[in-house]
């Protein structure tokens, strides 16, 4: 990893038979009693888990956008969801970027068909926070501080490692690193997985190539150059890496999330052998993060999808899909995960760190300004 109604706000009291002493209406309720979930931030505050899958499965339908089914295990999680909750879900631009995420939620206003939810990359959700509506699951306690927005407008939901993945029935020597990627033998076989100007997988390839060529969470421009060097050698193809590349052969090297590259390496069993390593010269790990439109069309459905999400049963299913889900630690700990997907996981020589908020921002705008005129 999609007509609006326009946001109501919360009527706090009611005149009922022209007395001003009627009573008071719940915050997240309408004058007539019923339930606004636009304005909801926690699950209780909405009458509870029965009261909000009620609601949306009245609504009927849940609109989401850029979920590819073979992305971290995405096509388990929606058909399961709409098969335990009977909801209907329309997955939309599945191959999809943050940014184009970012854009349909700016530009459908409040039509139908608008995205109720989004999983972005985390300076995506950091910096269109506006844009999402508050609401807290109901394990966000198991959520670290560190993963979450404090009033609950996006939480971080899955997470991976950059990894190489490669075409053993094309490159006779796989890399396993970013310095050996300037090998002549990798004439034309390098890719991204998409732009890193609009995609957060593409922009975290970039980001671990700069923590192999002397940059760090302060500098990302190490990695620009060393892309830069990789197309003036003509190793690295403009050619995405997304799957229907990577089955015809047309990008036997891919540089994308562990997790999409294990994916690619099951989707083509019986044709060719699909290696997944993690750099040697790097270790980079990063988040997605989950969030609720705003103007939602179906909010209670949003809301409902976000609470199967951060479920065991949700967490559980992506990490089925060989990513790691934010509340692994605390599954652990609780004796909720799935020890056989964990047992599963792409192996890693060290754990990595992570980089702040800020440091994600700065070098998404650094990667912005420079990133075209280097494939120039």
């Amino acid at each position: 990893m999609k007509s609006r109604k326009q946001r109501v706000r919360a009527i706090a009291a009611a005149v009922a038979a022209g007395a001003l002493a009627a009573g008071i209406v719940a915050a997240s309720g309408t004058a007539s009693g019923a339930t606004n979930w636009s304005t909801v931030t926690t699950a209780k505050q909405g009458g509870g888990m029965a009261a909000l899958i009620a609601a949306a499965q009245k609504e009927g339908t849940l609109n989401l956008i850029a979920d590819p089914y073979n992305w971290a295990n995405y096509g388990e999680i929606i058909t399961s969801f709409a098969k335990k909750y009977h909801i209907h879900v329309n997955d939309v631009n599945k191959l999809g970027t943050s940014q184009q995420e970012i854009t349909a939620l700016q530009t459908l206003g409040g039509q139908s068909r608008a995205p109720d939810a989004v999983d972005v990359g985390q300076a995506y959700a950091l910096s269109n926070a506006s844009l999402f509506a508050p609401y807290k699951v109901a394990t966000w306690k198991l959520i670290p501080a560190s993963n979450k927005a404090a009033n609950g407008t996006w939480e971080n939901d899955y997470g991976g490692y950059v990894s190489i993945g490669c075409n053993t029935s094309i490159v006779k020597v796989c890399p396993t690193s970013f310095a050996q990627m300037t090998n002549p033998a990798y004439k034309n076989d390098i890719a991204l997985d998409n732009s890193p100007v609009t995609a957060n997988s593409a922009f975290s390839g970039v980001w671990a190539a700069a923590l192999a060529n002397g940059g760090s969470f302060d500098n990302i421009t190490p990695g620009i150059q060393f892309f830069q060097k990789l197309h003036q050698i003509g190793n690295f193809v403009e050619t995405p890496g997304l799957p229907g590349a990577i089955a015809s052969g047309q990008t036997p090297i891919v540089i994308d999330w562990d997790y999409n590259n294990a994916a690619a390496a099951i989707a083509n069993k019986g044709k060719f052998v699909w290696k997944t390593v993690i750099p040697t010269d790097a270790s980079f790990a990063a988040f997605y993060a989950q969030a609720i439109s705003a103007k939602a069309p179906h909010p209670a459905a949003a809301r409902l999808w976000l609470e199967y999400l951060y479920s065991p049963t949700g967490q559980n299913l992506w990490l089925k899909g060989l990513s790691r889900p934010v509340e692994l630690q605390a599954m652990i700990k609780n004796g909720t995960v799935n020890k056989t997907f964990l047992k599963a996981l792409p192996p890693v020589s060290k754990p990595a760190s992570y980089p702040s908020l800020a440091q994600v921002t700065a070098a998404e705008a650094v990667v912005a300004q420079q990133w075209a005129a280097s494939q120039s």
